[in-house]
């Protein structure tokens, strides 16, 4: 018997994250019967290669989601709020990057190297994390489950490319504009993002706090279904095109060693372990930039509190930490009959 294949639509298509999903449901493998591409009216006729053959880009509207099984949504909240009901509607299941149905409790929130389990209780709508957040719960995952964690304090260095095209043109056109000894327009970003750094990522909240950080907590706390684990986090901007990197620090609730913390790590399915100082070698944005892994390194023993750990992850944040993990959430759906 055949295996089964599957009318796939992506929705925001022509975006960074759509185009990196399309990418990755052909290199995988993934069963893609049909492909449907979605996007908006000015992207509508579009044609855009996939496994071999030119397909149309169509508008996003009333009827897409007819005869479709599975839809990713990577086209913004605003966008999800309007269509992922209809798409639920028309019997479709559906992965979704944006933040609209994260803190929903009737949604899972799902990395599966961390909660794959989470998957089964879903009604046609599973979401995928914030990118930053994926690839530190990968990296917690293994410390989480030998020693259990109290607190979580990460500071990120995050990557234009999380803005999407936007702040990549930022980037580029700065970066050309200093190197040919012209002024630096300030573009997208509301200061100069080329050779600056931006403590600043979403809109601030009342607590000063900014959503990307707020989320990297509540994100966290749904994810390992730990409403006690205390996490904190400082969201930063730098001038790097993709890849995204954070300075981690653990404290667990039972001693463990850089030495055990490292064992445990290698063996985690999602990560490799880059950790040897006295060669130069540790997780950077630019090796790890087109990389599925989470690459961890700097593993070592924070003593200036009971049972710390100090890390530095680094990971691409268009593949892992977005299209790949909404890949491997529909593998997994897959694999475990829940489509």
């Amino acid at each position: 018997m055949a295996a089964r294949e599957y009318t796939v639509a992506i929705a925001g298509a022509t975006g960074v994250v759509g185009g990196t999903v399309r990418a990755i449901l052909e290199e995988r493998g993934f069963p893609v019967g049909d492909l449907r591409l979605l996007a908006s009216a000015r992207s509508a006729g579009r044609k855009l290669e996939f496994n071999g053959a030119e397909v149309e880009v169509q508008e996003l509207g009333p009827g897409s989601f007819d005869g479709v099984d599975l839809v990713f949504f990577a086209a913004g909240g605003s966008v999800s709020k309007e269509f992922v009901p209809q798409a639920v509607a028309a019997g479709a299941t559906v992965i979704d990057k944006s933040s609209m149905f994260r803190q929903d409790p009737g949604v899972p929130l799902v990395v599966p190297e961390v909660n794959a389990d989470h998957l089964a209780s879903h009604t046609g709508i599973i979401a995928t994390p914030n990118c930053s957040t994926i690839q530190m719960v990968v990296a917690l995952k293994p410390i989480y489950d030998a020693a259990g964690i109290e607190r979580v304090v990460v500071s990120t260095y995050q990557a234009v490319s999380g803005s999407g095209q936007g702040g990549i043109a930022a980037l580029d056109a700065q970066a050309k504009q200093w190197a040919a000894g012209e002024p630096v327009e300030q573009q997208f970003y509301p200061h100069q993002i080329a050779f600056n750094v931006l403590p600043h990522i979403d809109s601030f909240l009342p607590t000063g706090s900014t959503k990307e950080e707020q989320k990297m907590v509540d994100e966290t706390t749904k994810i390992f279904a730990d409403p006690d684990l205390k996490v904190t986090a400082t969201c930063v901007r730098v001038p790097v095109f993709g890849a995204h990197s954070e300075a981690v620090n653990v404290q667990t609730k039972r001693k463990l060693s850089a030495a055990e913390a490292r064992e445990l790590l290698a063996a985690a399915a999602g990560i490799e372990v880059v950790d040897d100082p006295a060669g130069l070698q540790y997780p950077m944005p630019l090796p790890a930039e087109g990389k599925d892994p989470v690459y961890v390194g700097r593993i070592r023993e924070d003593a200036t509190i009971a049972n710390g750990l100090d890390l530095w992850v680094v990971s691409d944040n268009l593949r892992k930490g977005a299209a790949l993990n909404a890949v491997q959430i529909a593998e997994e759906l897959v694999s475990r009959e829940l489509i």
